[in-house]
């Protein structure tokens, strides 16, 4: 609580501000229900509190030099964070100050969570909407205007105390996967993928730490063995390439990863030759991911250079998928393709790229592997990057061997 506290107190001072002057608004309402939290509301409140019902947090940005005024007209109890300048009771009541705090202050724009390209920035519900319309007068309804760019802004930048615990909550995440790709959790012939799942459940479970979604493992078989073996009883097989895709949250940070590890013969020492090539071609076209990264290129771009480099290059079936990762997991910066799409994406390409952001770095290489009868494999990884001023580097490293069983 107290290390999330700071950082919130952090954000708020440091990145709001930089927020609402992206989004050019002079007020920024959020306003959501207690059982139906706007996804930018959960990173504003300290941990340690329970949003009671109506929830109505308002920022004013009274200029560089007084900085952005905080309020949180609501019964729940954010600390020192805000000013609270109600007690509670009466609906009405609340939404009869929401009013007046407005046309005391007077704004020029009031940006409301309305958002129609990043779902982060859509959280205002059509019936809250409709009861604020009610609320406030003719003049500053006409006022209202989406803050989509002011909540992107928000979530995607984080603070150097964000930046500097994220790699240990990374590591964390990374132990994890060791754990499951390990001897001590597979036996070949018996643990199936659906085992690794939910041993990957069960210690996040163990350690407090939230998952960012489902864990998910699958196999990577080569034609000859998948003929003795299919896929479908999931069962983890000696030369079987395993590929998980998990992820969790700690500290108000998410991890997102995707990681391999090799099941070997007996007589095996290290995984095939071919399939170590593989994972160095992808750790080679990691590398020119990162080189691309510049301020102020859309996803689309990145996406285009990224791939025009990487073919240039000699990089076999390359494929970028990468998303950016933090306060939420696959928003709200540039999103940099999609695995079924290498074009440009209208909308969530087009957001540009902004200093202090870390990405899922997801990306892919394709390529024959002789010791498979030359079968066409994928190699598929994910691991967490951070883009600052000094460039694009990776948050904890990245995987350049495969994990042994």
């Amino acid at each position: 609580m107290e290390v999330t506290t700071k950082i919130l107190r952090k954000r708020l001072d440091t990145v709001l501000p930089l927020a609402l002057r992206a989004g050019d608004i002079d007020i920024w309402l959020i306003i959501c229900q207690e059982d139906n939290l706007d996804p930018i509301y959960r990173t504003m409140i300290p941990m340690d509190t329970w949003p009671k019902i109506l929830q109505m947090l308002i920022f004013f940005d009274r200029g560089t030099e007084e900085g952005v005024e905080r309020i949180n007209l609501s019964m729940t109890d954010t600390k020192d964070l805000y000013d609270k300048p109600w007690n509670g009771g009466n609906h009405t009541e609340q939404w009869r100050m929401l009013s007046e705090i407005i046309e005391e202050r007077d704004p020029r724009r009031i940006g409301v969570n309305i958002g129609d390209v990043n779902w982060a920035a859509g959280g205002l519900t059509q019936n809250l909407f409709n009861q604020l319309l009610e609320a406030l007068p003719e003049k500053y309804i006409k006022r209202l205007t989406s803050a989509e760019t002011t909540c992107t802004r928000w979530a995607m930048t984080l603070t150097d105390e964000e930046l500097e615990l994220y790699p240990k909550i990374s590591s964390t995440a990374r132990q994890i996967i060791a754990i499951c790709f390990s001897p001590s959790t597979i036996t070949p012939g018996v643990t199936t993928v659906e085992d690794l799942e939910w041993t990957f459940w069960q210690m996040c479970s163990d350690h407090g730490l939230e998952q960012s979604f489902k864990p998910y493992f699958r196999i990577l078989r080569s034609d000859t063995e998948a003929k003795k073996h299919t896929h479908s009883d999931g069962i983890i097989r000696r030369g079987d390439l395993l590929v998980c895709d998990v992820g969790l949250k700690y500290l108000g940070l998410y991890t997102d990863h995707q990681e391999l590890a090799y099941v070997r013969y007996d007589d095996e020492a290290d995984a095939p030759s071919g399939l170590k090539s593989l994972l160095a071609t992808n750790n080679r076209l990691q590398k020119i991911f990162m080189r691309e990264f510049k301020q102020g290129l859309s996803g689309n771009q990145l996406l285009d250079n990224i791939l025009s480099s990487a073919h240039k290059e000699g990089i076999p079936f390359p494929l970028i998928f990468s998303h950016s990762l933090g306060l939420l997991v696959h928003e709200p910066g540039p999103l940099i393709g999609l695995l079924w799409e290498q074009d440009p994406i209208p909308g969530r390409g087009e957001v540009r790229l902004e200093y202090n952001s870390c990405f899922a770095m997801e990306l892919s290489v394709k390529d024959v592997v002789p010791e498979w009868d030359n079968q066409l494999v994928s190699c598929q990884t994910e691991h967490i990057v951070k883009f600052t001023k000094d460039g694009c580097q990776p948050l904890d490293g990245v995987q350049t061997s495969f994990h042994l069983i």
